[in-house]
């Protein structure tokens, strides 16, 4: 006789103590809501403490708990004050996630661009995903357990065009993830990164359809058509995704790239429409 157990997953990340950098953004700050929600306490950083104070707010309103601090996520020094605060009160930090943003020329040819603009972002992307990822997991090997995430986007996949040294840093990252998780491993730390195609409810992409609508429905509607769902993925399913892999229901994942991009970087499905489909059919 089998006896079905069904738990609740609402709390799945109770007890943890969870750190992001960039929370002040939209998609950090949907991260951060989405770990408060599922039971993490969670210590919000950024540059701005406007931005990061109004998303810590809303956590304690909803009834999360939430601290907030000033962090530059490229200051190594820091980086380890925050960590050793969060230490000493609570006890252990169990789960980081990388979501600042940086400045990234694109929309040029690599034969057009100069060199300091394609290095750039490689360089912050990894210096900032180097410093907080390495400074949290000398605490978990400690510990003894630990999830370290970060974000990439849709040219860590696949050839992207125009995306300037947005497209490296994304694969560097994607290969640090690989490279981290290996060493870690034996110390029952996890390290794993999400891959999104871009969410259309994010800060950037509204701006850009608030000051260019036409154009960014164009460019909207081409990106989906590219995706095997014809859909693009929302903050929420980011959020949401990397709240399963903070999690221990996640706890046999490491040392990959998980990817919410709808199928976009598995292959190009702009030949394939529902149009198409129905024709074929008929």
């Amino acid at each position: 006789m089998y006896v079905l157990i069904i738990k609740s997953n609402s709390m799945i990340l109770q007890n943890k103590n969870a750190v992001i950098y960039g929370a002040g953004g939209s998609l950090g700050g949907a991260v951060a809501k989405a770990f408060a929600e599922a039971g993490a306490k969670v210590f919000l950083t950024g540059r701005n403490i406007n931005s990061v104070q109004k998303c810590t707010n809303e956590i304690l309103a909803a009834g999360g708990i939430a601290e907030v601090d000033v962090v530059d996520a490229l200051d190594e020094a820091a980086i380890y004050n925050h960590i050793n605060k969060i230490i000493k009160k609570a006890g252990s930090v169990d789960i980081t996630f990388n979501a600042i943003g940086i400045d990234v020329k694109q929309n040029i040819p690599l034969v057009d661009m100069s060199m300091d603009d394609y290095v750039r972002p490689i360089t912050l992307n990894m210096q900032t995903q180097f410093l907080t990822a390495t400074a949290a997991a000398k605490q978990m090997m400690k510990q003894g357990s630990g999830v370290i995430l970060s974000l990439t986007a849709t040219p860590g996949g696949i050839g992207y065009p125009l995306t300037g040294g947005f497209s490296a840093a994304c694969c560097a990252k994607e290969n640090f993830c690989r490279n981290l998780a290996s060493e870690l491993g034996i110390y029952g730390v996890r390290v794993v990164n999400i891959r999104s195609a871009g969410s259309p409810d994010s800060k950037i992409f509204k701006d850009a359809i608030d000051n260019f609508p036409d154009v960014m429905e164009t460019v909207l509607q081409k990106m989906k058509s590219d995706t095997m769902l014809k859909k693009l993925p929302l903050m929420t399913d980011i959020a949401n995704t990397a709240t399963f892999l903070a999690s221990d229901l996640a706890g046999k994942i490491t040392g990959v790239t998980v990817d919410v991009t709808c199928g976009t970087t598995a292959a190009l499905n702009y030949r394939v429409s529902p149009e198409a489909i129905d024709q074929n059919l008929k």
